[in-house]
């Protein structure tokens, strides 16, 4: 005869077994969903200031950007992270990726994004004196957290621009 508990582990365990299968499944409804969002606008308004503190170049700016993100979320996405790349070259570094702003989108109905004359969460720091005479371009990231399965992130490149020689 089975005692209590181990018709206890019997059922729990069985439980167990149908959520695993339930995430499973969750997981391949949505594993080929790929919705590429429209990025209308991406560019940087105006330079607010280059300087130099400490070592370190500083840029400050303001940027427009339009897009329509709606088409990146389905049923098991429950949220999009979402934030700009500064990419620009060094002679130091090959690649400098810099994030200059970021959000969190928890739901569909407020995936369009409409931001004129933003300015930046984050400034544009370069480790270095280099930022001058620079090109750079911004990158729009977005990444899906979804309930149950992998993270993926995907991005848009939209614009480039060039800083100044000088120190403003």
């Amino acid at each position: 005869m089975h005692t209590l508990w181990v018709r206890l582990n019997a059922v729990v365990f069985f439980g167990l077994t149908v959520i695993v299968c339930l995430a499973v499944l969750t997981w391949f409804s949505t594993a080929t969903h790929r919705g590429f969002p429209t990025v209308e606008t991406l560019k940087m308004n105006k330079l607010t200031s280059l300087r130099s503190h400490g070592n370190k170049d500083i840029a400050v700016l303001t940027f427009d950007l339009h897009a329509d993100l709606e088409k990146a979320f389905n049923w098991n996405v429950k949220q999009l992270f979402v934030f700009v790349v500064a990419e620009y070259r060094s002679k130091k570094h090959p690649l400098n990726q810099v994030v200059v702003w970021d959000t969190i989108i928890e739901h569909k109905e407020d995936a369009k994004l409409h931001l004129d004359k933003q300015r930046v969460d984050y400034g544009l720091i370069d480790q270095g004196t280099e930022l001058r005479n620079t090109t750079v371009t911004l990158k729009l990231v977005w990444d899906h957290m979804p309930l149950t399965g992998r993270l993926f992130m995907d991005s848009l490149s939209k614009s480039q621009f060039k800083l100044p020689g000088k120190y403003q």
